[in-house]
């Protein structure tokens, strides 16, 4: 894609199963009760705020602290022009952090130079703007991603890695925090709960990155952490799962202690397994997050720890790897029962931009994703990949969304 965002690992990694699918362009008939006034069914209409690499926010580091807000603010009120109820707001992309921290050091994205004050709170502000144009913010955290390069003496002196060096892993010329450690374990909670605690944040979300998706021709080294804690397992895949679950588990549990009604919500990777694989999953070919990432997202949902799913179905309507069209009735029977609430992650991103399958060139296809998840009532809504894609909008995909979909206001599901 040209620049770093939170699916480039996972688009790569699909891109050796994937082919182009042939979909449709027709333009489908307005939802209904898209237009008109007054409030609409609960749902989610929501989109990502990227920090990391300045994706979407600050358009570049080293901004005045009058700029940032500014730019801040300007893209909730896109959110906002959109009709759109919830923002993501990535506020600690790189074991950093976007509000004063006493656990980690300032993000580098404000400033450019990591643990730097950019001389105002960045989360606080945009908790407080959010809710002030009734929006929520949802806090964005990625739990194990330390750089995305591999060089430590670039980290902030005062960073945990500089102090505990053996909590971080060198892999494909980035640095992580090893999940395998009880110590990381602990420590990264803290460190995100201390945002929760501090501010009113709406939710607590996880993107896609637990263990780093693979690299060819390297292994992930966490052999010491293995032989000290994975004697109970018979395999270090399933070791690895366990050490995922945990966190997953018991965050779910301390959000609520630090903050009742605070949620949680996760996005991961679309294709949990394939039916190839296990009997239970869908009707995929494609690159499969529980064997690969370790991340068993249908467990998440069985178990009741999260209050939302919102896997990134990233795919157009008849692709021959991930079809959107199957993969939504998968997940709608997943979360069937269970109380977790359904989102879906639409690839925003890929309409109209050069080297995507034919389909994402029709201003329609995504309207048609939200035409067909109506067919599914655990399909409360649709977060939008990312927030740049929802200003530049290419071919005007965004604003057929808004056209067919969104003509009256409505809340988040609660």
């Amino acid at each position: 894609m040209g620049r770093l965002t939170r699916r480039a690992f996972a688009l790569a990694a699909l891109s050796a199963f994937t082919t182009t699918g042939a979909a449709g362009s027709a333009a489908p008939a307005p939802a209904p009760g898209g237009a008109g006034r007054g409030r609409a069914t609960a749902e989610m209409r929501g989109m990502w705020l990227a920090t990391v690499a300045g994706r979407d926010w600050p358009s570049k580091p080293g901004l005045t602290a009058a700029q940032q807000r500014k730019e801040l603010t300007d893209w909730l009120d896109l959110a906002v022009r959109d009709r759109l109820n919830t923002v993501v707001f990535q506020v600690r992309p790189t074991a950093d952090a976007l509000w004063p921290s006493p656990y980690e050091p300032w993000s580098q994205v404000l400033t450019g130079t990591q643990g730097k004050s950019p001389g105002w709170d960045p989360l606080g502000t945009a908790v407080s703007e959010a809710h002030a144009r009734g929006l929520e913010l949802h806090a964005w955290f990625n739990p194990y991603r330390v750089a995305t390069h591999a060089d430590r003496s670039r980290l902030a002196a005062s960073h945990p890695v500089r102090k505990h060096p053996e909590w971080a892993v060198e892999y494909g010329g980035k640095l992580y925090y090893n999940p395998g450690l009880p110590a990381v374990r602990a420590f990264v909670q803290e460190a995100m709960l201390d945002a929760v605690k501090k501010y009113p944040v709406d939710a607590v979300h996880f993107d896609d990155y637990f263990y780093p998706y693979p690299v060819a021709g390297q292994s992930f080294d966490d052999d010491e952490a293995y032989d000290a804690y994975g004697g109970a397992f018979t395999t270090r895949a399933a070791w690895r799962r366990d050490n995922v679950d945990k966190l997953v588990k018991e965050m779910a549990a301390r959000i609520k202690t630090a903050r009742p009604g605070t949620q949680f919500g996760i996005s991961p990777f679309g294709v949990w397994r394939n039916a190839s694989t296990d009997a239970r999953g869908s009707d995929t070919r494609a690159f499969q997050s529980y064997d690969e990432i370790y991340a068993d997202s249908r467990k998440w949902v069985k178990e009741g720890w999260l209050d939302y799913v919102v896997p990134q179905l990233y795919w157009e309507i008849g692709n021959s790897a991930a079809d959107y069209a199957k993969l939504v009735p998968w997940w709608a029977e997943t979360v069937k029962g269970s109380r977790t609430r359904l989102y879906l992650g639409e690839g925003l991103y890929k309409a109209g931009a050069s080297g995507q399958p034919a389909a994402w060139s029709a201003r329609a296809e995504l309207s048609r994703h939200l035409t067909l998840a109506k067919k599914y009532p655990q399909a409360r809504g649709h977060v939008f990949f990312a927030a740049k894609d929802v200003r530049t909008d290419r071919i005007g995909a965004m604003a057929r969304v808004v056209a067919d979909h969104y003509g009256q206001s409505a809340k988040p599901p609660r």
